[in-house]
């Protein structure tokens, strides 16, 4: 019985490493490399987390989550951040019908199963608040009551790291329900010519659907089945407490870093690094995590998550940096 349940276990890793083909194969027809929002983008929608991708303006961030809206033919919503938007512009609010003498409630762009927050930084604490408990508890609250948003729900939100001028810094509660925070990079100098000479027309190139709510539920029971075993998940947290400076047991590894952190990853840290670690095997078709998948993931999963201090400005040190030394120093099971 066991040999048989290894056998469709290999059969929907095939099919689901498949789906994962096609879907790169789709994105490839209007976005010209960045493999990063591709993967973290497909991260979000396998294991069920929120995405926040950071770069400079043409980078094809807008394009690549709305061309991931049509391959997974989920509904889809863009909020427009801006200092003077209201919670009520994102979650909805109640509306009175003079006909009837009641509030009748008018819902927000939050319901939708891909919401776009583009510029999400531009928004004031009010807004955001309203967008944490949207991310928190997949529900919003519209006067007395609460209402369930559509599953799945994914928050694909964008930042500009240049500007700061009328933009504000997102809470670190809310920064921690994001699954991965995806730096997008400058294209290669070869990417960039293919970008040049389509002169933009690439938007404008119609995409298959590629993933159904019934394959999509497919790929999450995969992903669920995949192995991780007790020495990796051992050597994940330990990978986290290190990045806290006040754990006695992590201070003698990272005396060298530790004036660095001010504060580290809390435990959502550790359950996204073995989700995400799990991804990664799936996108290999594998059936068990290997280290190498930790480590693949480990920049995206904590790099937002860590609160550095004032002497990691002014040397200069990020959290990129930060991150590969720890990884450097923990022993690999």
């Amino acid at each position: 019985m066991e040999n048989t349940s290894q056998e469709i276990l290999h059969s929907d890793l095939e099919e689901c490493k498949n789906l994962i083909a096609q879907c790169r194969a789709e994105v490839a027809k209007r976005i010209v490399g960045q493999s990063e929002i591709t993967d973290g983008v497909l991260m979000a929608l396998i294991t069920g987390g929120h995405v926040l991708l950071e770069g400079v303006p043409g980078l094809a961030k807008t394009l690549a989550v709305k061309t991931f809206a049509e391959i997974s033919g989920l509904s889809f919503k863009r909020v427009q951040f801006t200092p003077d938007l209201l919670p009520a512009d994102i979650s909805g609010t109640l509306i009175y019908e003079q006909s009837s003498g009641q509030f009748t409630v008018r819902k927000g762009p939050v319901f939708a199963n891909i919401v776009l927050a583009d510029e999400i930084n531009r928004a004031p604490a009010k807004v955001q608040s309203a967008l944490l408990e949207a991310m928190a508890e997949e529900q919003v609250t519209i006067g007395e009551k609460s209402y369930a948003l559509p599953k799945p729900f994914f928050v694909l939100a964008t930042q500009n790291p240049i500007e700061q001028e009328g933009t504000y810094g997102l809470p670190e509660a809310e920064l921690d329900r994001f699954l991965l925070k995806v730096h997008v990079p400058y294209p290669t100098p070869s990417e960039e010519l293919n970008i040049v000479r389509a002169e933009g027309r690439s938007a404008a190139y119609p995409v298959n659907q590629v993933f159904s709510a019934e394959n999509l539920a497919k790929c999450r029971a995969v992903l669920d089945a995949i192995v991780c075993s007790e020495k990796i998940i051992e050597y994940i947290v330990s990978v986290v407490r290190v990045t806290r400076p006040l754990d006695d047991e992590a201070a003698n590894k990272k005396s060298d870093i530790a004036r660095y952190i001010s504060f580290g990853a809390s435990p959502r840290a550790g359950i996204a690094l073995v989700r995400c670690a799990k991804a990664k095997a799936l996108f290999a078709g594998r059936s068990f995590v290997l280290p190498e998948d930790v480590k693949s993931v480990a920049h995206s999963v904590l790099r937002h998550r860590l609160v550095l201090s004032y002497e990691a400005a002014a040397d200069g040190v990020d959290a990129d940096t930060l991150i590969s030394r720890i990884l450097s120093l923990m022993p690999v099971p």
